[in-house]
């Protein structure tokens, strides 16, 4: 088995991630703007309070990614977060790395003093939601609603 390294995200980072994002975002058709993207990426990595990126490396090559994005919760008594992105490249899935990944999620939230994790899977991403059952993640009672306030996010698929 593989065990892959997280490396905190750090500016030379930013091409090796926009080049995973483009593929992961690929997967199910979601509009990607690189620039902006780029431009995000710098923003979160110079402002820890938004949250935690690593690069998933395997041999000491990148093969994945994931963000952990930081709310603030009355609910839930403080800080929880959400996953908000977990990549890893087509040829490396199937090792166990995104098992490995969500491990060292649970224990960085933990370090971080999040409460709660919350993340999304795509309705027929059957594979995935099999990975975070497993890893004890549960399906929520709760639906999740979105409001644009944003005029310029891209179009996005009515259902999503």
């Amino acid at each position: 088995m593989i065990q892959p390294k997280f490396k905190p995200f750090e500016a030379p980072d930013a091409t090796a991630v926009m080049n995973m994002m483009e593929q992961f975002y690929a997967i199910d058709g979601y509009p990607m703007d690189a620039a902006v993207s780029k431009s995000l990426f710098f923003e979160f990595i110079e402002n820890d309070a938004l949250g935690k990126g690593w690069v998933i490396l395997a041999n000491d090559k990148p093969v994945g990614y994931v963000i952990l994005t930081f709310v603030f919760s009355f609910e839930y008594a403080g800080r929880i977060a959400f996953l908000d992105e977990l990549f890893v490249s087509e040829e490396m899935r199937g090792q166990g790395i995104a098992k490995q990944a969500l491990d060292f999620i649970s224990a960085e939230a933990k370090a971080f003093s999040v409460k709660i994790i919350y993340l999304e899977i795509e309705p027929h991403n059957e594979a995935a939601k099999k990975l975070y059952l497993s890893k004890n993640f549960n399906e929520h009672k709760r639906g999740l609603m979105r409001m644009n306030v944003a005029p310029t996010l891209p179009s996005l698929k009515e259902s999503e």
